[in-house]
């Protein structure tokens, strides 16, 4: 009852909100998509897990029921950890993913407990934020941001948990798209430059890279500057590293891990 009364309000809204207020000359209403009631049933699904905490519930339970290791390590964080192929750039070690396509800071977290206290590890290191700036999650203050990986910081640390905190990579806006929006085009159809800078504006990264860097020295955490190791001299996502400027490809991750593996081998021995 509870989910049919939230969809008929999600229903409501979305009508208000594209309501004109005014009557028209011609009836010209836009086009309706198929199976909205499917659609709004997930949508309503979906908000009840809004922070993801289902994404990897079945396999902290699994992990937690085997023995400790020493040198676990958790990667926190959107995106661009969630595509990281962690066994391919470090074979054999007990390095953990848990990065989540699109989240903020203020979903990672309430993540922190079950997706990285409870799993007992050495360290966590912590790429987060780029979402933020785009608003993934609707607008936040720079304070609000900082506050959020204050939290998870202290969090860790409370739990006797080393720190990594990394610095945002940057974007580029080199990256070409079809302009039809079709992935796969022909290889004559006419592209367009893919503008990142308007979502994720440089010089907020910047601003957020600097913070986290005195941040993480004035708390006794680690800092990983991926910034440095992927920025081009005009301080773009450096070309040929990512299919779409935001996201890195395999050469970009290249570039990531010794970042990683230096600043882990700081904290763990």
């Amino acid at each position: 009852m509870m989910r049919g009364g939230f969809i008929l309000l999600l229903g409501a809204l979305v009508v208000c909100g594209t309501a004109r207020g005014q009557l028209v000359e011609k009836y010209e209403p836009a086009k309706a998509g198929c199976c909205l009631a499917s659609q709004a049933k997930r949508l309503a699904d979906q908000l009840q897990d809004w922070n993801q905490l289902g994404r990897y519930h079945d396999a902290n339970e699994e992990l937690k029921e085997q023995p400790a290791d020493a040198k676990r390590v958790v990667f926190m964080g959107d995106s661009i950890t969630d595509g990281w192929k962690l066994g391919d750039s470090f074979p054999g070690k007990p390095y953990v993913n848990r990065g989540i396509g699109g989240q903020t800071t203020a979903q990672m977290l309430v993540r922190m407990y079950p997706d990285v206290i409870d799993l007992k590890p050495a360290a966590v290191i912590i790429l987060a934020g780029t979402n933020d700036i785009a608003q993934n999650t609707g607008p936040e203050t720079v304070t609000m941001v900082q506050e959020n990986l204050m939290a998870i910081t202290e969090l860790a640390q409370k739990h006797g948990i080393q720190v990594i905190l990394c610095s945002l990579l940057p974007i580029s806006d080199y990256a070409l798209m079809p302009v039809s929006g079709n992935p796969s085009p022909a290889a004559d159809a006419p592209r367009a430059k893919l503008i990142r800078s308007t979502g994720r504006p440089p010089s907020q990264i910047v601003q957020l890279n600097a913070w986290i860097k005195d941040y993480a020295a004035s708390v006794g955490a680690t800092y990983a500057d991926y910034y440095s190791a992927t920025a081009d001299e005009k301080g773009m996502l450096k070309e040929g590293y990512s299919e779409d400027g935001l996201h890195p490809n395999a050469k970009g991750y290249a570039l990531m891990a010794p970042v990683a593996e230096g600043a882990i081998a700081k904290v763990v021995k």
